[in-house]
């Protein structure tokens, strides 16, 4: 599975190549990952989360029938098949809302296939995802978040490694931005000269919002640029990896990993954490819910009043540790 996996993040990359399946079908999942790509205008993450997903189906099927799936498989797939797919992603220990991912994916290929007269299966419609737990966000604590940033520069050799690192930390924690949109920012995307104190990003569905840059973001992002080995013109990346192409998100994940255990931090510290502590921080501080969703990029405010789960939490913890009646 290891090595299936390895082949279905490139074909979410390159098109439909790396998919074990017959001619017709690895024909119509490329057609579908370019659309996906050029017409739906999904993130690249997402794309690639649903080549993985589609992927991973074909894998059960070649399991399970014994041979190369094609359209006419697919077409030809019961409710029990469908119901043995899911079954063995949840033997495989795979989380409930990554299931409910998987599923949405499938159902999003079976949808285009059908419009596109390629292949058509009604059951696919009719499979409801796993009841998801309701999920509350995991921030840090604004001690924890600067001593992150204040820390993630000492992981590096090379300086200006370090001073990267600083930036997207301090975008994640001071704009709210998610990992794959730091990372996506090109250079003519931050504002460096001029009065301008505000950010315009590109969220998912090829959404654009606009965030106030604070002056220790600008900065910090100046710091890297002076001190970055490779030049660039507006069109080029903002964020570098060593050798010149652009920064691999997996990489600022790893650097969290490692303050995970230098800082003694708690295991939800990752890259979304700082995000997550962006919007509980400004919540606590008495923001308005429908300013953070803006902020955030959030279609639905439902999404956004997660955060008050979390501010209540805190205020119940500090009433238990500071009020005189609760210590009784």
């Amino acid at each position: 599975m290891a090595g299936s996996a390895e082949a279905l993040t490139k074909a979410g990359q390159d098109g439909a190549a790396g998919f074990r399946a017959a001619p017709d079908l690895r024909d119509a999942i490329g057609r579908w990952l370019s659309w996906l790509r050029h017409e739906r205008r999904v993130a690249d993450l997402t794309a690639e989360a649903y080549a993985r997903d589609a992927g991973q189906l074909l894998w059960f099927l070649n399991q399970h029938h014994g041979e190369l799936p094609r359209l006419q498989t697919l077409t030809a797939l019961t409710r029990g098949d469908f119901r043995a797919w899911m079954a063995s992603r949840q033997s495989q220990g795979i989380e409930a809302r990554s299931q409910a991912r998987s599923l949405s994916a499938i159902k999003s290929l079976f949808r285009f296939l059908a419009r596109n007269d390629l292949a058509a299966n009604g059951i696919i419609s009719t499979l409801r995802a796993p009841k998801l737990p309701r999920s509350v966000p995991k921030p840090l604590n604004v001690g924890e978040a600067l001593e992150a940033i204040d820390a993630v520069a000492g992981l590096q050799m090379d300086d200006w490694v370090g001073k990267r690192d600083t930036a997207i930390l301090l975008l994640l924690y001071g704009c709210g931005l998610r990992i794959g949109e730091a990372i996506g920012l090109s250079r003519r995307d931050i504002p460096l000269t001029g009065e301008a104190a505000t950010l315009t990003v590109t969220g998912k569905g090829r959404k654009t919002r606009v965030v106030p840059l604070l002056p220790q973001v600008r900065d910090a992002v100046r710091a890297y640029l002076a001190a970055c080995p490779w030049g660039g013109t507006g069109s080029d990346p903002l964020f570098f990896g060593a050798k010149g192409g652009r920064l691999n998100p997996r990489l600022i994940q790893k650097a969290m990993q490692i303050l995970r255990l230098s800082l003694g931090l708690p295991e939800t510290a990752t890259p979304h954490a700082l995000r997550h502590s962006f919007a509980t921080h400004l919540l606590g501080a008495g923001a308005d819910l429908r300013a953070i969703q803006e902020l955030l990029g959030h279609s639905s405010l439902s999404t956004t009043q997660r955060y008050t789960d979390v501010d209540a939490k805190h205020l119940l913890a500090v009433y238990g540790a500071a009020h005189p009646r609760a210590k009784r």
